[in-house]
């Protein structure tokens, strides 16, 4: 039962909560396979996007007993996550006013082991052919790994990539991996790519966020609508479409994704039996890297802005 299905979440689009919870009815078969069993931070908008939302982690209290929830750790002791595991649990996140749920990389009941690793390609600059570019490079990379990768629209400013993960690699590894190769990367593109934290530092260059690859840290679950003019969404695609330039961030949105999958079907459905082992591609990388290149890396990575003097 969706409450308020009129209230107007879109108000630009004419989009409301009941067509929210539409799409995510619609889209459940291929989206629940990619969400089930990973922690939801919800993103919620009680008075739709022209208003300030805010993010919940937490679901100690006042939620249905129904509801699935996980224990996770965080700075001062502990926090309940919800887990949506089917269509009830999804069209609950609409209700709650949950226009984007973002998740974890792994699993419960293994959250300790992610099962993906994720490159957050944020271009500076509104240019097709560069963010194209970057995201071939950083496709280019990972094949030289001999590791397949598989994309999809952030629907937002950039693309999501990602190499499913066999059931070895802990968070350490994971991480120390993506920043490897983040780092290489620059390494190799300096005019592309950058790891500046900070955005004055980036210049117009690509930044390869890999951060979000360490226990807790989020990304936009796969099918996911996001809080911007238009309804987009971020939903799988393929490399030939992305290589030929048919597929821009924000091409899918709440209106086009469903027939899309009811036509294309998920271009990820195989991609969880597909799990590949980093460490051969990790010892690979390190060989790339000098102690000073990781030494400038994390320092981008953690730079951070000088306080004001009074």
């Amino acid at each position: 039962m969706i409450t308020h299905p009129d209230k107007l979440m879109f108000p630009a689009d004419g989009i409301t909560k009941g067509e929210l919870a539409a799409y995510y009815e619609r889209i459940a078969p291929v989206m629940l396979p990619h969400l089930r069993g990973r922690p939801v931070t919800m993103e919620r908008f009680p008075a739709g996007i022209e208003k300030k939302g805010f993010m919940q982690k937490d679901v100690s209290r006042g939620f249905p007993e129904w509801l699935e929830r996980v224990e996770v750790p965080k700075r001062d002791g502990s926090l309940h996550a919800p887990l949506i595991q089917d269509l009830r649990g999804l069209l609950w996140l609409a209700n709650q006013n949950c226009i984007t749920p973002h998740v974890w990389t792994s699993r419960h009941p293994t959250l300790e082991v992610p099962d993906l690793c994720m490159f957050d390609l944020d271009p500076s600059r509104e240019d097709p052919g560069e963010l194209r570019a970057g995201a071939l490079a950083v496709r280019a990379l990972l094949g030289e790994l001999a590791l397949e990768s598989w994309v999809k629209t952030s629907g937002s400013k950039g693309f999501h990539i990602v190499v499913p993960l066999a059931a070895d690699s802990s968070f350490e590894t994971v991480w120390r991996f993506a920043h490897a190769a983040g780092t290489v990367l620059v390494k190799r593109h300096p005019e592309l790519f950058t790891q500046e934290f900070l955005k004055t530092e980036r210049k117009s260059r690509i930044l390869i966020d890999t951060g979000r690859n360490g226990p807790g840290a989020t990304f936009a679950a796969t099918y996911a609508v996001r809080p911007k003019p238009g309804a987009p969404v971020s939903a799988p695609c393929t490399w030939e479409e992305l290589e030929s330039g048919r597929v821009q961030p924000q091409s899918f949105t709440l209106k086009t994704l469903p027939e899309r999958v009811e036509s294309l079907g998920d271009p990820w459905q195989e991609l969880h039996a597909r799990g590949l082992s980093l460490d051969a591609a990790l010892a690979r990388l390190e060989t790339q890297l000098s102690p000073e290149d990781w030494a400038e890396s994390r320092a981008a990575m953690t730079r951070r802005p000088k306080p004001r003097k009074r």
